[in-house]
Parts: structure tokens; C-alpha cells; sequence
């Protein structure tokens, strides 16, 4: 989303962050080169924590200064000139970067800033040129490469301290201080260490007192394939920007890229984790956060597979916006209260997308599920909310969107079950409401087995579906209404929107295929049409007491 305008963004900020100053273009010099700042396409500006305000004339000056700025944690904001729109300024982690010839720049190529809404595709048609982000332009500014339009004349100026800042230290591959082990022997408690572009290779990292460790351009820490990457053991810990890689799988312990165990308030945020065997490992925490990180596996079998976001024993934690794939299990809880898992994507992983077991009081929000071995599987627990969620393309002899045994008091609401091979799988579930939920293209959208006492199904939509509803016994504790069944015949001679004759969802063929599953090689003849349409007329052996009283006759708003 593009920021507002100088006068808005001051507006909006006001108490909390303080918005860029107005530059007056031709009267103002660049703090780093010392040209004149002229062109409102390329202006920037830095605010400090004091309120000292820094202005240059493109963006390569701006990105210099900062990646040698000592104290970047006292840089209270930095904005950048829209390209496409001159005089408005964006933040610069809403914006994306390129060098590109064809922007009308003095002195050949240069740096330009456009929205991230733009998207990858119409930057590069427009610009003929990849969009970087933030981060990957400072990672230039760091190694020398940044290319700019015009020569730099000065070096960087050193952003003035404000007291009481932490201490901080730099690990880089070529200056005084070489391994993230040796910065944590000096770092003082609550300081940062900055870690700079490369590929460091020492022993397990022990993160022992509370520091917050920062990579700049996803700094790479390889395991070797022979052992764990890092523990962190203190309260406190911050750890962001990192790349973790090559843990190697093991059979006698559970070996992490990041493993916190025993700990408090722990933040892993925007990190890299790739061919790890467990990827973020949390054990006994409390107040924990997990967001934003992307963890890729390559694993083929489950026995070598570990699991890419690992819980047990954890209360109150976060899991917000990652994206795990190639995994035994994407998400693994066990004994896990008080959690809340979002806006997450598992997908590729070859067991379950999220299996959780014993974790009462969890809250599972706009999630996706797809491609999984055999889905999500909730077990053995107590009042789960699962809201917003997407569970696609599970397909396989036993798979299923989402799976739910021996639990209750739990809500499912505005889910979303596409092309599985069944979308929810009941078993055992004891007062569970299921609310605004769609059901499409499934193979059965709904298997509800007869031990599950007092379930409610209202204003769900089924839409598409080869079996909307399937059961192993004739009575059931279950209660339908106002559901959409886009397989329903009934007619709306009121015009109330509700149909006038019940709707029996439960197939008589579905019956039949479930005890005796190769006859569903049967499907599309018209042997199974004639018994479909004998069991309506003379309804016999479906559960009788299993219909929707009052069916929708349009989808469910």
C-alpha cells in the first residue's frame, strides 16, 4: 500500500513516529555526496532517534550511510521517494528497489523506489529490472556494490549516539570479531550483535543471557550436516535477518537449525531455515514469537524428517506468517496452551500440514494447508478455534483437510475445505460447532462418524462435492441447518429462501462405498443413479434423523 503524502504521514505518526521532513529540492544539499538535491524522484530522508534529520539525493547515498551507520537500532525511520508519484514519500520496508536505465536519471542507471504493491511483475515490465527489497540494498552497500549513478565523494557520516544505548558488535568474515561465539563471550546482556554477509561455520551456538542478534543480508550459519546450529537458553532473545542450513539428520536426538528451550519473550523473526532436520524447536517456553520465517526441507521419507516449527510443553506463543514446506510435519504442538497460529502457509510436507495434540485453548486463524501427506490432524484436545483457515489439494487413499479426534468444545468457522479427498473427518468430537464454513470439490466434504455426540452444522456451504455427507451408523447426535447443498432438488414455493422440503445428504451409495470401498469404481454408472434415486423416493437404510429442516437455496453469504 502506497504511504500518504509528507502533511498525512507526519499526521499519522505523530506521538509514535516522527514522518519525514519536507525537502526543498535546489536549496538543500545530501549529507553523503554534498551534491544539490534537485529531483523529487530520487530525494530520501533518515530520521534519528533524536530527531536529527538526514537528507540525500538518491537512494545509493542513503543506503551507504546506513549499512556503515555503528547504531542503526537509533534510526527511528527511513523514507524514500516514490518514483511513480514525486514529493510522496514511502517507508522503506513498503517499498522495493531497482536500477534501471530507463528512469530518466542525469548520470546513467540509477536507484529508484516504487511501491511493493506494484508487484514483481508490473516493476519489471515497467522498469526491466528486479525488484530488491530493503534489506538486499543495504547487503549491496556493504560489499561495495552497490553501483550509483554518480560517484561518491564522501564517506558515510555515523549516526550521533543517544545515551544509554546497548552495546554492539559486528561479526563479519574479515573484521576484529569472526564467529557469532565469540561476540556472544563479549556482547553485554540486552546488546546487539550485527552479523554481516557470509558463511560462518563453528560449533553449536549457545545464545546464554539476552541479546539480540541481527543479520544483515541473511548471514549464512552451516551446520555441516554434523550437528545443531544454535540453542538459545536466556529470556529475552531476539534473533532476525539469519540463514540456517545443513543441520543433518540424526536418529538419536532431535537436531534443530534453532532450538529454545527453558525460556521467556523469545522473538525469531525473518530468518531463513533450508535443509534443516527440525527447523525452529521450542520446549518448555513461555511468551514466544515465531514469525515471518521461511523454512524449506528436502525431505523424502518420513523416518529421516524432522518437523519444520516444533512445540512442546509452551504456553502463550505466537506463530504468525511463516511458510514451512518439504517437512515431516509443517507445524507439530504437543502439550501447547494458549497459542495462536496465523496467516501461515504449510504446504509440500509429507505427513501433516499442522498436527497438534494435547494443545487446549489454541486459536488457528487464515492459515493455508495444501499439498499435504494426509492434511491437519487435531487430537486428544480441548475448545480449539479454527477460523479463516484453507485446506486445498490433500489428496491420497488417507487424506483429509482437517481431521478432528476425540476433542471438544471446539468452533470451526469460515473455513474453506477445496478439492480433498475428505474435507473434515470427525471422529469422536464432542459439542463441536461448525459455522459459515465451504465445502467444494471434495471427494467427501463432510465424514462424521457416530461417536460424536452433539455436533452442530449450520449455514455451511456444499457446493460440488461427489459426497456432501458420510456416516458409519444410522443415529447420530447431530444437527443440520440452513446449510447450501448445491445437490439439492427442493423447491421454494414461499420464496423465504429456505427450501421447503428437508435435504438427506447422506447417500446410499456412499454408504455402500464405505463398507466396501472398491465399489466406488462404480460411481458414474447408472446402476448408481437408479439406487440414488430409489432411496429418495423410498427412504430406507440413510439416516433418517440426519437432514438439513430448513436447506438454503443459494449459497450462505
Amino acid at each position: 500500500m502506497r504511504a500518504a503524502t509528507l502533511p498525512l504521514v507526519a499526521a499519522l505518526l505523530a506521538g509514535c513516529t516522527r514522518g519525514p521532513e519536507a525537502i526543498a529540492y535546489g536549496k538543500e544539499t545530501c549529507d553523503v555526496c554534498r551534491m544539490q538535491i534537485t529531483d523529487p524522484r530520487y530525494g530520501a530522508e533518515l530520521i534519528t532517534r533524536t530527531g536529527k534529520a538526514r537528507k540525500f539525493d538518491g537512494l545509493d547515498c542513503l543506503a551507504r550511510y546506513y549499512a556503515s551507520a555503528p547504531d542503526r537500532d537509533l534510526v527511528r525511520g527511513v523514507w524514500v521517494s516514490d518514483f511513480t508519484h514525486p514529493g510522496t514519500f514511502l517507508r522503506v520496508d513498503s517499498a522495493r528497489f531497482v536500477r534501471a536505465a530507463a528512469t530518466g536519471g542525469a548520470m546513467g542507471p540509477s536507484w529508484i523506489a516504487v511501491p511493493a504493491a506494484m508487484g514483481r511483475d508490473a516493476i519489471v515490465a515497467r522498469f526491466g529490472a528486479e525488484p530488491m527489497a530493503w534489506g538486499e540494498v543495504v547487503t549491496l552497500a556493504l560489499r561495495g556494490e552497490l553501483a550509483p549513478g554518480h560517484v561518491d565523494t564522501a564517506p558515510a557520516v555515523a549516526i550521533a549516539r543517544a545515551g544509554g544505548a546497548g552495546n554492539e558488535i559486528v561479526v563479519s568474515p574479515t573484521g576484529a570479531v569472526r564467529t557469532l561465539g565469540a561476540a556472544l563471550l563479549a556482547v553485554r546482556p540486552g546488546g546487539v550483535i550485527r552479523v554481516e554477509p557470509g558463511t560462518y561455520r563453528e560449533p553449536t551456538i549457545v545464545v546464554d543471557r539476552p541479546v539480540t542478534i541481527e543479520g544483515v543480508g541473511f548471514p549464512t550459519l552451516d551446520g555441516e550436516g554434523a550437528r545443531e546450529i544454535m540453542r538459545v537458553r536466556a529470556d529475552d532473545v531476539t534473533v532476525r535477518g539469519m540463514r540456517f542450513t545443513n543441520v543433518g539428520t540424526s536418529f538419536v536426538e532431535d537436531r534443530a537449525a534453532l532450538r529454545v528451550t527453558d525460556a521467556h519473550h523469545c522473538t525469531l523473526v525473518g530468518n531463513r531455515l533450508d535443509d534443516a532436520f527440525f527447523g525452529i524447536y521450542l520446549a518448555g517456553v513461555t511468551g514466544c514469537r515465531v514469525e515471518g520465517n521461511v523454512i524449506r526441507g528436502d525431505a523424502r521419507r518420513e523416518t529421516t524428517a524432522g518437523n519444520g516449527i516444533h512445540l512442546w510443553n509452551t504456553r502463550q506463543v505466537v506463530i504468525a506468517g511463516n511458510q514451512v514446506s518439504g517437512h515431516r510435519d509443517g507445524i507439530y504442538f504437543e502439550f501447547v496452551h494458549d497459542a495462536e497460529v496465523r496467516d501461515n502457509v504449510s504446504e509440500g510436507n509429507l505427513r501433516y500440514g499442522l498436527h497438534f495434540m494435547y494443545s487446549d485453548d489454541c486459536q488457528y486463524i487464515g492459515n493455508t494447508f495444501r499439498q499435504n501427506g494426509s492434511g491437519v490432524a487435531v487430537m486428544y484436545t480441548h475448545r480449539v478455534q479454527m477460523t479463516a483457515n484453507h485446506f486445498e489439494d490433500n489428496w491420497g487413499s488417507a487424506a483429509y483437510g482437517l481431521l478432528l479426534k476425540e476433542i471438544s468444545d471446539s468452533r470451526l468457522e469460515r473455513n474453506v475445505f477445496d478439492r480433498n479427498t475428505v474435507g473434515l473427518f470427525v471422529d469422536g468430537a464432542d459439542r463441536l460447532h461448525a459455522d459459515h464454513n465451504a465445502f467444494a470439490h471434495n471427494g467427501w466434504a463432510l465424514r462424521l462418524e457416530a461417536n460424536s455426540t452433539d455436533a452442530w452444522f449450520t449455514r455451511n456451504d456444499f457446493i460440488d462435492n461427489t459426497f456432501d455427507v458420510s456416516t458409519n451408523g444410522r443415529e447420530l447426535s447431530a444437527h443440520f441447518g440452513g446449510n447450501y447443498w448445491s445437490a439439492y432438488t427442493g423447491y421454494d414455493l414461499d420464496r423465504d429462501g429456505v427450501g421447503d422440503v428437508p435435504y438427506h445428504p447422506v447417500r446410499l451409495f456412499s454408504m455402500v462405498v464405505q463398507q466396501n470401498p472398491p465399489a466406488l469404481m462404480l460411481l458414474r454408472s447408472a446402476f448408481v443413479d437408479l439406487l440414488d434415486a430409489a432411496e429418495r423416493a423410498l427412504p430406507a437404510l440413510t439416516p433418517v434423523a440426519l437432514a438439513d429442516t430448513a436447506p438454503a437455496m443459494r449459497p450462505v453469504p
